[in-house]
């Protein structure tokens, strides 16, 4: 796999009555979505069924990180500093 791959995560969400945090990867080329907590593939764009099983991997390996690291994002904040 590229190490050249980035991750973004989402702030904490609702999914119906569920926490939900969204974790974007790509790189130059590729790009794929997964959702905690299920851990479920959204979107997969040039990824093969290998590399997706890795990302799944760290992902669930990596939840209380991820957790914690949408749990400091705010959106407002971060909508408010992007015009300047």
């Amino acid at each position: 796999m590229n190490k050249d791959i980035t991750m973004s995560v989402s702030a904490m969400t609702r999914d119906k009555d569920k926490k939900a945090v969204y974790v974007f990867f790509q790189d130059d080329t590729r790009s794929a979505e997964l959702s905690l907590p299920e851990c479920k593939v959204l979107k997969n764009d040039g990824f093969d069924e290998e590399e997706i099983k890795k990302l799944c991997d760290y992902v669930d390996g990596e939840r209380d990180t991820i957790y914690n690291m949408a749990k400091q994002i705010n959106p407002v904040k971060a909508l408010m500093s992007s015009g300047k």
